[in-house]
């Protein structure tokens, strides 16, 4: 039988089109407090489903995971037999949304029969999640691109279930993780966004006082602006785009267009934000770039109609909290593209917060996300960089030493 050195362990369930499953050891002081509601002695396995963002279950006895059947084993023959417990869960903290959910590894949960025989013996208790990659054969390069991330949470090895059919042992186990919103941690807890941001630097080489990536600001070189970019067709564009950066450039910006892609690393994309004064995009996913910002830098969120709620709370709020100079330029009606798919007085216009109702469905994320084009109001937008600029001036005064 293998043994693995102790240390708390987390096992991660990545779930792709195909299932993929792999295992993740990590040493849960190193990154967050878990908590959860104690459970009687008599409950040797139970699941908390009364969440709307996720289900929760636990083991409380040694476990035995079989990969091939996706099954986790109570190993205690005094609870096996005829009324033995079958609990299935999907552990994905975002149980309401039915796209993702599809695709996500159903596992199971039995007090009986008797699994199969322990083949790898861990030391500590299991963490079981999903992660949803919507593409196929992606466990190399999905492995590849976080790596840095994952190594601050582990110095072990992930292990490939696909390749590695072995029966797994743990003295307990938890299935699911907690969710208390988009980009929000733990209300109340010690361990805030700035913290997972000083973990992101962690990862991203930032070890000394500067590094490689994260070399010292000179205050007497021209502020750099990273001007998030994206391919033209697939929606949500800047339609002047070159414009705006014609202005940002009169202003005394030093500009540099990025767009994400896989063929650029984290790592990369990290050096350039990290190392800049301040970024500028339209709303979307790749805004979660801005955690690469350092705190006392001024991120510019362009805000196009019917996104006003999930903008903030996606990333205007997390940005306060990190210490960004966060400034939102709202588009008005007639600078966006849906006047010209939608009369003035339709909903869709006249009131999206009651078009949308509760529903931020797919549908509802395809107007508001992929249809809606802007263009900037060139006065306008000097001024907010103009904004940006003195904040950021500012901010860095009182940021005058490293972080």
């Amino acid at each position: 039988m293998r043994k693995r050195n102790p240390a708390a362990t987390v096992t991660v369930f990545l779930s792709i089109i195909t299932a993929f499953l792999f295992v993740f050891e990590i040493n849960l002081s190193s990154v967050f407090r878990l908590s959860s509601a104690p459970t009687q002695a008599k409950q040797v396995i139970s699941c908390n489903r009364s969440h709307k963002e996720y289900d929760l279950c636990s083991i409380t006895g040694a476990t035995i995971v079989d990969p091939v059947t996706s099954t986790f084993f109570l190993v205690d023959p005094t609870i096996s037999g005829p009324g033995s417990i079958v609990e299935k869960i999907k552990p994905y903290p975002r149980k309401w949304e039915n796209f993702p959910m599809k695709r996500i590894k159903e596992l199971a949960i039995t007090s009986g029969p008797s699994g199969p025989e322990c083949e790898v013996q861990h030391n500590s208790p299991a963490i079981v999640f999903n992660v949803v990659l919507v593409v196929s054969k992606a466990r190399d390069w999905w492995l590849n691109r976080y790596k840095n991330p994952l190594h601050v949470f582990s110095s072990h090895p992930i292990v490939t279930l696909d390749n590695d059919p072995s029966a797994h042992c743990f003295p307990s186990a938890t299935l699911g993780f907690m969710s208390y919103g988009f980009m929000a941690l733990m209300p109340n807890s010690s361990q805030t966004l700035l913290y997972f941001r000083g973990l992101l630097d962690k990862a991203f080489g930032h070890h000394d006082q500067y590094s490689i990536f994260n070399p010292p600001l000179k205050s007497d070189s021209p502020p750099q602006l990273v001007f998030m970019t994206r391919s033209k067709g697939i929606g949500g564009e800047i339609l002047n785009q070159d414009e705006g950066v014609k202005v940002a450039k009169e202003i005394g910006f030093d500009i540099i267009l990025f767009e994400p892609t896989g063929k650029i690393s984290l790592q990369q994309a990290y050096g350039l934000i990290n190392s800049s004064y301040a970024m500028v995009g339209m709303h979307g996913a790749t805004l979660t770039h801005s955690l690469f910002l350092r705190p006392g830098s001024a991120f510019m969120q362009v805000m196009s109609l019917g996104i006003d709620w999930v903008g903030k709370m996606c990333f205007g709020e997390p940005a306060r909290a990190i210490g960004i100079q966060y400034i939102e330029y709202k588009i008005k009606v007639e600078q966006r593209s849906l006047v010209e798919k939608y009369d003035k007085n339709d909903m869709v216009i006249k009131d999206p917060a009651s078009f949308q109702g509760r529903n931020w469905s797919s549908d509802v994320m395809n107007i508001y996300l992929k249809e809606q084009n802007v263009k900037l109001d060139l006065v306008r937008f000097r001024d907010y960089l103009m904004e940006t600029l003195a904040k950021q001036r500012h901010s860095w005064k009182k940021w005058d030493s490293p972080i």
